[in-house]
């Protein structure tokens, strides 16, 4: 009976979500706020220009939204969904949103809603640091609530296996290759000693070197804050060197490893290493599903015109 409403609720999910996305549109802000894409550009290279790590930080901001009630940017709002446990501490990029979305209610007010912003800037980052570019489909609202709940249920951790991942991805419509694609984004980014600390002093498969020279920064007391890069070999390039990393068993994260440890990913792990343009297509493909999941149109929600607050 729980694996029948389990399946009802995914059939009703993948349902909303294709009735919700023929609602988005590319062109949805053409007459409305015709500068609409290109402010965001703007705001986003020079963030990303500034701080190359803020590329992830935007992209990563963009999957914690879409996976907790969907891309509805829930995650900005102060408080809530922030404090669970997989955000606090780590999100970073609220600034950068805000200051895009201040320059768009100079140009066009109350028009451009910020799940629309995180959305696009999501894009923008990956493009500003080398990766592929994608048609972001646009008429997302805002929500007026977070829950944290949710994001404490629904954002997979980084202990997690490879079906913990599967299940969670699936939950959201997202299949296994949009999984191992997704995945892919640690090809940017850093990650706290915190975070695998236990893989590099505690689990067999990691190459040697790769562990000792971890330990240097992240000892087995202290340091949780210490960071390193989630891709050692092109850090600030958007690449597919994540999957060549994975197969030399250098995935930092144990959820990283897990996907090339002799399991049903590793086959997609090798045709995206040595397949870089394999990889480009599965991640936009990934990425637009990823950013259609529950979207709020119409009259739902609002049009923020803080980020961090609903209107008053």
């Amino acid at each position: 009976m729980a694996a029948s409403v389990s399946c009802l609720s995914l059939v009703v999910l993948v349902a909303l979500a294709t009735v919700a996305s023929a609602q988005l549109s590319p062109t949805f802000y053409d007459t409305s706020c015709p500068r609409a894409l290109a402010t965001i550009k703007s705001g986003v290279m020079a963030a990303v220009s500034s701080d190359p790590r803020m590329g992830a930080s935007l992209l990563r901001l963009h999957f914690h939204d879409c996976f907790v009630q969907g891309c509805d940017a829930s995650v900005l709002l102060s408080g809530m969904e922030q404090n669970a446990a997989p955000n606090n501490g780590s999100l970073r990029g609220f600034e950068v949103i805000d200051s895009i979305k201040a320059q768009l209610e100079g140009i066009c007010k109350q028009t451009v809603s910020c799940a629309d912003i995180l959305t696009v800037a999501s894009r923008d980052s990956v493009v500003a640091l080398g990766g592929p570019s994608w048609t972001v489909p646009l008429g997302r609202r805002d929500s007026i609530d977070a829950n944290e709940a949710a994001a404490n249920l629904d954002l997979p951790g980084f202990t997690s296996s490879r079906s913990e991942l599967e299940i969670a991805f699936k939950n959201k419509g997202l299949d296994t290759v949009d999984m191992v694609a997704l995945s892919g984004a640690h090809t940017i980014g850093q990650a706290q000693c915190g975070t695998f600390k236990d893989r590099i002093y505690n689990e067999a498969n990691i190459d040697t070197t790769f562990a000792t020279s971890l330990r240097a920064n992240c000892p087995r007391s202290g340091g949780d804050g210490s960071l390193a890069n989630l891709d050692t070999t092109t850090a600030n390039t958007f690449d597919n060197a994540y999957y060549t990393n994975l197969m030399s068993q250098k995935g930092l994260l144990h959820s990283d490893q897990v996907l090339f440890n002799n399991d049903t990913t590793d086959n997609t792990v090798r045709n995206f290493a040595s397949n870089p343009a394999a990889f480009s297509s599965a991640f936009t493909t990934a990425m637009i599903k990823m950013g259609n999941i529950a979207p709020k149109t119409g009259t739902q929600g609002q049009i923020r015109i803080s980020c961090s607050r609903v209107n008053s």
